[in-house]
């Protein structure tokens, strides 16, 4: 899915914390100029969401800028004050739904979820989930029981494959193998640095997700361990230990 177009380029906290939420990729921009590259290339947004609540002309400018094209932006969510309601009178081309704010962080996702639903999209991004952790394959994001983790790109391309695969064990050479792939040279010393790195990221409390099998390599999750965990992984390549 396409990041949500977003404008102004500082975003209130309630719409921050909705888009976050809902692990929706989206990006700000300052202005109508930074919308498309010209070429007809730059069109590739899910979306919009704007929010004109502290200045009402901007924010009908951007509106009018992303929808009377030869392709108009949809949908469009826009965000405005309870006293500006009179100002949408004769500009109902102009967005498919608005929000009055202040609003719920969850009542910006449900109507997000609604808007998206009636374009016969899906809002929700490719996740792999599994009890209190959440990889967002689109973002490279991770997070644990709603913590953000600040992941080098190869420490995340080793919890994708690992929670891709929950109750697999896999070698330390068949990590080294797929995630770092076969051109790498770096001995099986480089994935026991990772998993410690990953383990301390996780923090104690939810370190048992990576779990060492003695004398073979190392394994995602256990249900019968946690039985309380839910588990969905998404996409993520086929595999198996080695």
């Amino acid at each position: 899915m396409d990041a949500l177009l977003c404008f102004p380029l500082e975003l209130p906290a309630e719409v921050t914390l909705a888009l976050q939420s809902a692990g929706l990729g989206y990006r700000a921009v300052p202005g109508p100029e930074a919308v498309f590259d010209g070429t007809g290339n730059g069109d590739s947004w899910s979306g919009a969401l704007v929010v004109a609540g502290e200045d009402m002309s901007a924010g009908v400018a951007f509106c009018r800028h992303v929808r009377l094209r030869e392709v108009p932006l949809s949908p469009l969510l826009l965000v405005i004050r309870a006293e500006q309601v009179g100002d949408l009178l004769l500009r109902d081309e102009l967005f498919d739904d608005f929000c009055v704010m202040p609003a719920r962080p969850d009542e910006l996702t449900a109507r997000l979820q609604h808007l998206f639903w009636r374009s016969g999209q899906s809002m929700r991004p490719d996740l792999i989930e599994y009890g209190p952790l959440m990889l967002n394959l689109e973002t490279y994001q991770a997070a644990v029981a709603g913590r953000v983790l600040d992941l080098t790109y190869m420490e995340y391309e080793l919890l994708r494959f690992l929670a891709g695969h929950p109750a697999k064990v896999f070698t330390r050479e068949t990590l080294l193998s797929r995630v770092w792939g076969y051109e790498y040279y770096g001995g099986a010393r480089t994935v026991d640095v990772h998993i410690r790195r990953l383990r301390a990221k996780l923090g104690e409390e939810h370190a048992y997700l990576i779990q060492t099998v003695r004398s073979v390599g190392y394994r995602f999750g256990q249900v019968a361990w946690h039985p309380g965990l839910a588990q969905r992984a998404g996409a993520a390549g086929g595999g198996g230990a080695a």
